[in-house]
């Protein structure tokens, strides 16, 4: 027994000597509980919906604009709750494609008969567009606008001095319809963040094996006094680990078209080089870290404590915008939040290249900025 607690005491010992393993060890469950404690909102309540309205509708003589009367209801009970931020969009297409590009959250259109349909004692039909990539936030939107437009069609009915242009209870035909067709469902939208969470991941976790382990066994050595040019050395592992961070991803791809009924929207040849640029966006990233790290132990420490965090942070499993502002504020400085984003509307919404042009300059200059900084940094690290 003594000679077992001599063993552990010396383990223990080094652990200490190792100020950025202890670093890391204290770092890991504050990380963890902070997400856990801070991450969920402290209610379900929409507040701030950035919503686009198109209207169409097109006046009837001697009748009131229907869908003025239903506008000026929709801005009063707006500005005593705060539920959304309207903006006005020309068209139905420039109004999908402010979702793809992730402007707004959702929209309101007005259809052309309208006010047609109000004065021939007809329901006039209301339609809310949807985020087909974000059931949640679409869920919840829908619920919300559906309560709010009936609660306004009863009171206009129950109020209104023209009872020909008013004539039934519940005025609004409200209709629901995804920025493009068909059923999504929750694994729509995880499927694609999932596929950047695994890239991050494969990546993330073979770099202190390619580097750090080599480092310890003496393999690195042999290749650091070699007549080669150091740069030839990261790019060589880099390209392992593209290739290790693409077939896994590709493999998520398979399994959820194949077994769970995912369908791509968009192109697939965009979906594989947004892979391969998240694989590009944390191999830097991958490479400055464990090239900090004086063993296999401690660059994997690092490594878990910062992908766990980001795991919860960049929208992978459920909406950032169900995030507390704070949270929100800290997800939009993480690359996963922008490989997710892109991903996501690709494959499901359908977007093109036009429109994610925010994350793609995010990845690439993320990208840029860490590769740049990786070779000096490993550099350094295999001089000591």
């Amino acid at each position: 027994m003594s000679n077992s607690l001599r063993i552990a005491w010396k383990d223990l010992m080094e652990l200490f000597r190792n100020r950025l393993g202890l670093i890391m060890l204290v770092l890991m469950p504050i990380f963890m509980m902070g997400m856990v404690g801070f991450i969920f909102p402290s209610n379900t309540s929409l507040s701030h919906v950035s919503v686009g309205l198109v209207n169409q509708d097109e006046p009837v003589n001697g009748f009131t604009n229907g869908s003025q009367v239903f506008l000026i209801a929709l801005n009063d009970f707006n500005s005593r709750t705060g539920i959304l931020d309207i903006s006005n969009v020309s068209t139905v297409d420039a109004l999908k494609e402010s979702v793809q590009k992730g402007d707004i959250q959702g929209g309101i259109v007005i259809p052309s008969n309208f006010t047609q349909c109000l004065s021939s004692g007809q329901q006039g039909t209301l339609i809310i567009m949807t985020d087909n990539s974000n059931p949640q936030i679409s869920a919840a939107m829908q619920s919300a606008l559906t309560t709010v437009f009936q609660q306004i069609g009863t009171s206009l009915a129950a109020l209104a001095l023209n009872a020909s242009s008013l004539s039934i209870v519940q005025p609004y035909n409200i209709q629901v319809q995804g920025v493009v067709t068909g059923h999504t469902s929750y694994f729509d939208f995880i499927a694609p963040g999932i596929m950047a969470m695994t890239v991050m991941m494969s990546v993330m976790t073979g770099l202190p094996a390619a580097i750090s382990q080599e480092k310890e066994v003496g393999t690195l050595d042999g290749m650091m006094v070699a007549p080669i040019n150091r740069l030839s050395i990261i790019v060589g592992k880099t390209l392992a680990q593209t290739a290790r961070g693409l077939l896994q991803g590709v493999l998520i791809l398979v399994l959820a078209s194949v077994l769970f009924g995912v369908s791509i929207q968009g192109s697939i040849l965009l979906v594989f080089g947004l892979l391969l640029l998240g694989v590009f966006s944390f191999v830097g990233l991958g490479v400055v870290l464990t090239s900090f790290a004086k063993d296999q132990e401690t660059a994997m420490m690092i490594m878990m404590t910062l992908m766990f965090p980001m795991m919860f942070l960049s929208g992978v499993f459920f909406p950032v915008q169900q995030m507390p502002w704070y949270m929100q504020d800290i997800s939009k400085a993480l690359p996963l939040t922008y490989a997710a984003d892109a991903l996501r509307k690709v494959m499901v919404l359908g977007a093109g290249i036009p429109q994610i042009t925010t994350e793609l300059t995010v990845l690439i200059v993320f990208g840029v900025v860490m590769t740049a900084i990786a070779v000096p940094v490993f550099k350094r690290a295999m001089t000591r």
